[in-house]
């Protein structure tokens, strides 16, 4: 597989005040030269948001230069939003890490994932779509069950 060369391009996260957003957003910073990188999270309070304002106020402190950094905090599933962000900064790749994450969260309170897992990724595959971007990459770690050998898995392993 060949390397992506980022150098330069604009590089949308969603979902970057969590753990894996943020810490991809520092590699980026690391490893990337003459980058435009935009961050939305909504800042829910699924996790501490506490925390994440901490990640961000990292972030802020670590953006080298030469890379422009910019935070939005907004929701990937209001489509206006979105589309706005996609027509002012053109992303060239799109990592989608943002989610309603906790599956069994999922099972008191599943209007919070459809409206972030299926909505918002809708709304980022259709402005993907609208604004072509070179690279969308779509991860989702809410739930990793390890060493469980019974299969299929089950909300209570």
């Amino acid at each position: 597989m060949d390397k992506i060369n980022l150098n330069g391009k604009t590089i949308l996260v969603t979902g970057g005040a969590g753990f894996i957003g943020s810490n991809l957003i520092k590699r980026l910073f690391k490893d990337v030269q003459g980058a435009t990188i935009v961050n939305i999270d909504n800042m829910n309070s699924y996790y501490d948001v506490a925390l994440k304002q901490w990640r961000l106020d990292e972030l802020g402190g670590l953006v080298p230069e030469g890379t422009d950094y910019h935070f939005v905090k907004g929701d990937i599933a209001d489509k206006t939003t979105i589309d706005g962000l996609f027509e002012q900064y053109k992303p060239a790749v799109v990592v989608n890490l943002a989610a309603q994450a906790g599956v069994r969260y999922s099972i008191t309170n599943p209007d919070a994932y459809i409206q972030s897992n299926l909505i918002g990724f809708y709304n980022i595959l259709e402005a993907c779509r609208n604004w072509p971007v070179e690279h969308l990459v779509y991860a989702s770690s809410s739930s990793v069950y390890g060493t469980n050998k019974k299969v299929p898995y089950a909300t209570d392993d």
